[in-house]
């Protein structure tokens, strides 16, 4: 004998009626608002917005696709070329800055930690005001595979520290242990091309920071004691680079930083970006914030998932990589 068969409610068949007509008029309304926003982006008048999100794409490895299936090659180039900062050309005046006196103590009261986040970014800055406290570490596989920040941290029995250079990122899978440019550490070449020129993000023995293009054989006549090949600079003696309307041309991302006041201060610092509590920040905000801290030469390091900070032995900021913190070939660390 079969169990009683109950009709449904018609109110509940109705409830749910309603909750699907909901469901696909939310679902059409969202795909007829991406497929009219997409043209207005690219083709409409939001000039900012497309310039923002092609600089964005482009300095990238794995998301220039989101602009190449809607504009053509020469329209992006002119759009990266009306924001590049032109830079090539500029170098630091190590005369301007004051040369500190090396028998000042090197311990943590020289070192502090400011957090700069605000409703946009997440940022942090490191004041280190014994600039000869300031050094490269690299990773002692050079040429193979790179170092966790951390590490090198922990290694050198260091304060802290931020990432340094560039390096070889084929499709975002590098190990970081091939630097892009010139690597210089204690004065000695550990990475570089005797007839070529690099723009250098260096420290001279006298702790001062040096902005400029040279040879490795130009590099060691200015005394040159680490050094490494990144860019763009962002101020050169007192100078913004990015002027006017332009946010430097490399879009929303992570941020790297180091910069340098008259009076020896080291500036690190780092922004957070690709993350929901902090979308990043453009080349223009660097030198903005760089500017604020009273920087006299400011240049941009490697950033994207390679952007960490250590202080006090743990990361300090969020790297946006999924894999966590990547491996580096080299960075700037504040020794004892």
């Amino acid at each position: 004998m079969g169990g009683k068969r109950y009709k449904k409610s018609p109110k509940i068949t109705n409830l749910k009626k309603f909750f699907v007509n909901i469901s696909l008029f939310l679902a059409a309304q969202v795909l007829v608002g991406i497929v009219f926003s997409i043209p207005m982006v690219y083709y409409g008048p939001f000039i900012t917005i497309r310039e923002e999100l092609v600089n964005t794409a482009m300095t990238t490895l794995n998301h220039q696709y989101i602009v190449k299936w809607f504009l053509s090659d020469e329209v992006i180039e002119k759009i990266m070329k009306k924001s590049k900062i032109n830079y090539e050309n500029k170098e630091s005046d190590v005369e301007s800055i004051a040369v500190f006196d090396e028998d000042v103590q090197k311990d943590e009261s020289q070192v502090q930690l400011i957090n700069i986040s605000n409703e946009k970014v997440k940022g942090y800055i490191l004041l280190v005001k014994n600039p000869s406290m300031v050094r490269l570490a690299t990773t002692n596989k050079i040429g193979v595979r790179g170092m966790k920040l951390l590490d090198m941290v922990k290694e050198n029995n260091a304060i802290g520290g931020i990432n340094a250079g560039g390096f070889g990122d084929e499709g975002g899978v590098g190990t970081g242990g091939i630097p892009m440019g010139l690597l210089m550490k204690n004065g000695e070449v550990l990475y570089g091309n005797e007839n070529e020129k690099y723009s250098i993000i260096a420290f001279n023995e006298d702790s001062v920071l040096v902005l400029g293009s040279y040879t490795i054989q130009e590099a060691k006549e200015l005394r040159i004691r680490d050094a490494v090949s990144f860019g763009p600079y962002l101020i050169v003696n007192g100078e913004p680079l990015i002027k006017g309307d332009s946010n430097g041309g490399w879009g929303l991302a992570p941020r790297t930083a180091i910069g340098q006041r008259m009076d020896g201060t080291v500036i690190m610092l780092v922004i957070d970006g690709r993350q929901i509590s902090s979308i990043g920040a453009t080349l223009r905000d660097v030198q903005d914030i760089m500017l604020e801290y009273g920087a006299y030469n400011a240049a941009n390091l490697d950033g994207g998932s390679s952007t960490t900070m250590v202080y006090e032995n743990r990361i300090v900021n969020s790297p946006s990589s999924k894999y966590g913190p990547r491996d580096l070939p080299s960075a700037f660390i504040i020794s004892k």
